[in-house]
């Protein structure tokens, strides 16, 4: 037998349902009015909005290449001490000094790259690496010194370079084949104990605008320790020179 199937039946409007099995009827609707004499059905109108598909595309970060300063040729640009760079250089010099790092205060020292366009001598990396980084480490060592046992207390306060002492140095001068600006005895300034204090750099030279340390405590050294050029209670002064 077969449960659950209905018949429905239509008479004058009534809709009777009668379940088979059963034999009972169930009155699903009792309207008995007449139907109209014309029935229109409106059309129906099914609308499906499609949303819109929107695809980001993330393009790659462009392709950077850094290439050192020293790496690219010298240019006549006179050097600025208002900028970041110079800032960051500066910053970088008394970090290394306060650590007693002098991998620290690399940024602030002259390109090798530069100086090995600069130099007509023969040996120039390794003079660079063996002399000029050797007496600079030597030195910030000694200005390390100089901030004694609370080095890392000490309040960094800039650098006062002497723009009027900067000159230009000709090609063919001191074993040179390109020429630059140098700076002597500028001045490095911080705070210890409520007390100005500074101390020089013997000279800073450029390249392509930016002025670098290339000699921190002396241009020529008096022996093989480090030295401090010119370490004074207050901001000090600068002496002109000739160096190159």
């Amino acid at each position: 037998m077969l449960f659950g199937l209905a018949i429905v039946l239509t008479i004058v409007g009534v809709v009777v349902l009668v379940t088979r099995g059963t034999g009972q009827q169930a009155a699903v609707s009792s309207h008995r009015d007449p139907p109209p004499a014309s029935t229109s059905v409106p059309a129906t109108t099914t609308s499906t909005t499609v949303p819109a598909t929107t695809t980001t595309t993330t393009a790659p970060p462009p392709t950077t290449t850094t290439t050192g300063a020293g790496s690219l040729p010298q240019t006549g640009d006179v050097p600025s001490t208002a900028t970041p760079q110079f800032t960051a250089e500066m910053e970088a010099l008394w970090n290394g000094i306060v650590s007693n790092s002098v991998a620290t205060a690399m940024p602030a020292f002259f390109p090798e790259a530069a100086y090995l366009q600069l130099k007509t001598i023969g040996g120039a990396q390794s003079d660079f690496e063996n002399r000029l980084v050797g007496d600079y480490g030597l030195d910030i060592g000694a200005a390390h010194a100089l901030l004694g046992a609370d080095a890392a207390q000490a309040q960094f306060a800039g650098v006062s370079v002497p723009a009027s002492y900067g000159h230009w140095v000709s090609p063919g001068v001191c074993d040179n084949d390109v020429g630059y600006f140098e700076v002597p005895n500028s001045r490095v300034l911080y705070q210890e104990d409520g007390q100005t204090r500074s101390f020089g750099i013997a000279s800073m030279i450029s390249w392509r605008g930016q002025w670098y340390v290339v000699h921190l405590g002396a241009v020529l050294p008096s022996g093989s320790q480090g030295e401090v050029d010119d370490p004074e209670t207050g901001p000090g002064s600068s002496a002109p020179s000739s160096t190159c």
